[in-house]
């Protein structure tokens, strides 16, 4: 699939999808939840559905309509096998890698596409045989073998390549026999902790952390949750607020800003930048306005990276963005993407040790019929469809090749950027 973008403005309102990242974890806890529950504001994307098919591999009952029904089915009996598909979806092979543990003692870990590029190991090798647990994979990669017991023990975790697994451990750990303590250094991405952490209180389970190094879980608890609402997406409101901010105006709805996601971190930044934001009660709208160079570190906000440099394009002066380490391992080694992508379109980008330099307004009036290509990664293509609606002039056309991708976690991404432009 091919997206044309043609010189235009910006300028509606749109209803973020919810947070795939939330949907994911309220997915799992309902596998493992004692009862029927009824889960609202759920916007279908593939990694929502990879999680979908895992519970449901696991033995609980979905029915899918406006919203979802899902019946859990908490740990009992054990499997003999388990072969788990868990699509493109890092989040919910990390997620549901230990939890499969309570259900099977003979787990296999596959994927497709992008997903059996990313790394493994270095997150769960060493933590799993702490607990007693037989690790295999393919070279550090995808399928990833499991066999063994999960045991309630101290567990020290490297938190240096992101939060997931230990999302996955602290998911589970609460329904082992005995108590355990996680020791996690290094640890990056901390408010996707607090998103679990926070998830996991709502179905009556408690996990106390001692300033994100040490987490202490009680064992013998269980979920217990009648129904829950999902809240909408500030990494795919990102690109849409982006938008306002270098093309017109636009209004996202369907966003709180007492939400503990990272990436509600881009309403700072545009303010740094100098763009108009006005945060209202369920929304936040953005318009153009003189936009200047900013500073902001991504560490614990990786997937804002494709939308600041999208931003950071159309502002004048230098940006910087720390924390290029942390792009590596997405659905493509996100920073060379950039840099490639970007160019075409004359953006001046270097890398300065873990910080991306972004040389702004370089590119107006310089291109002509350009084609992008996505490196089937959905943020690049929606950054990269943002960031030229920004540099166009009226002579100029863009094609972005792959633009299919966007349904990873923003199905329905080009009908709504064609809704605001104008």
């Amino acid at each position: 699939m091919n997206v044309t973008i043609q010189p235009s403005g910006i300028n509606g309102k749109i209803s973020a999808p919810s947070s795939k990242s939330v949907a994911q974890r309220v997915i799992a806890a309902s596998l493992l939840n004692g009862g029927e529950m009824l889960i609202t504001g759920y916007t279908e994307s593939d990694d929502s559905l990879a999680a979908l098919g895992i519970i449901k591999s696991l033995g609980a009952k979905v029915k899918q309509g406006e919203n979802l029904l899902v019946k859990g089915n908490p740990p009992a009996h054990k499997i003999e096998k388990l072969e788990l598909n868990c699509g493109e979806s890092g989040l919910s092979s990390r997620l549901f890698a230990p939890l499969s543990l309570l259900y099977s003692g003979n787990v296999t870990l596959n994927g497709r596409g992008s997903l059996l590029k990313r790394p493994f190991s270095g997150l769960m090798k060493y933590p799993f045989e702490q607990t007693g647990i037989k690790y295999s994979d393919n070279k550090g990669n995808l399928p990833v073998s499991l066999q063994g017991q999960l045991s309630a023990k101290e567990i020290i975790v490297d938190g240096s390549g992101g939060s997931q697994f230990l999302s996955g451990l602290l998911m589970t750990l609460p329904l082992l026999s005995g108590d355990s303590l996680i020791k996690v250094l290094n640890l990056k991405s901390k408010p996707y902790i607090d998103l679990t952490v926070n998830v996991a209180s709502k179905f009556g389970v408690g996990i106390d952390n001692d300033n994100y190094e040490v987490f202490r879980i009680k064992g013998n608890q269980r979920y217990s949750c009648d129904s829950y609402n999902i809240e909408g997406d500030w990494s795919g409101a990102s690109c849409m607020l982006v938008a306002g901010a270098v093309a017109g105006t636009v209004e996202v709805t369907n966003l709180d800003y007492r939400s503990n996601q990272a990436d509600k971190k881009i309403v700072e930044v545009l303010e740094s930048a100098g763009a108009n934001v006005e945060i209202k009660t369920s929304s936040v709208k953005v318009a153009k306005n003189s936009l200047n160079a900013f500073c902001f570190d991504a560490m614990d906000s990786p997937d804002l990276f494709p939308a600041l440099v999208a931003l950071a394009a159309n502002c004048d002066g230098v940006s910087q963005i720390k924390g290029v380490s942390r792009l590596s391992s997405k659905e493509s080694n996100r920073a060379e993407t950039l840099i490639s992508e970007f160019g075409k379109i004359n953006v001046k980008i270097e890398l300065n040790g873990d910080s991306m330099i972004v040389e702004g307004n370089t590119a107006k009036n310089s291109i002509k019929n350009v084609r992008l290509n996505s490196h089937n990664d959905h943020r690049i293509a929606m950054s990269a469809a943002v960031g030229a609606a920004g540099l166009l002039d009226f002579a100029s056309t863009i094609i972005i090749e792959n633009a299919g991708c966007v349904n990873k976690s923003y199905p329905g991404f080009w009908k709504d950027f064609e809704m605001i432009r104008c």
